[in-house]
């Protein structure tokens, strides 16, 4: 089956040289050979997940249907680039960032359809690492929190609870 739109993992990224924004990727993207490839991507680091469109896939750049092939880019030989939200018909996610999925997806996968939740529900690993709040730490959370919204409206806030008393 033709390579065309897949799950990369970032092995290295460094900046390129003299080039204002621009990055090398070394991306594994489940094939014998990384890709190298240049982004101006700012959200992409070293260990980061992206959606590569490989050379020979189409995708939708401005509205325009254009093929990927090789290129030049800061005088680094690109082969493949990163999509972003738009790219993948994704909605949210902001133009020029690149498409990231989380740790669950392995270099080779097709992406998702749509765009992933990025908090780490869907892997354990993560789970574990952040504790739950105990129902003590929560109220107090919500309580800086009232606070902080009491002190955040203005002085006429009496409209407020009007609303909130109903008929």
């Amino acid at each position: 089956s033709r390579m065309s739109i897949v799950v990369g993992f970032v092995t290295a990224c460094e900046a390129v040289p003299n080039k204002d924004k621009l990055k090398e990727l070394k991306v594994d993207v489940g094939k014998d050979d990384e890709l190298t490839i240049v982004t101006n991507a700012p959200n992409v680091v070293s260990g980061s997940r992206v959606v590569v469109a490989t050379i020979g896939s189409k995708v939708t750049l401005n509205g325009e249907a254009i093929e990927v092939k090789e290129a030049t880019v800061g005088g680094v030989k690109s082969s493949g680039m990163l999509c972003d939200s738009g790219m993948l018909g994704w909605s949210g996610g902001g133009a020029g960032n690149a498409a990231l999925v989380p740790d669950s997806f392995s270099p080779g996968d097709k992406p998702p359809a749509s765009r992933p939740r990025m908090d780490g529900k869907t892997s354990d690993k993560k789970e574990e690492e952040a504790p739950a709040l105990s129902a003590k730490e929560k109220r107090k959370l919500e309580r800086e929190a009232k606070k902080a919204a009491k002190t955040a409206t203005k002085p006429d806030d009496g409209a407020d609870d009007k609303e909130e008393d109903g008929p």
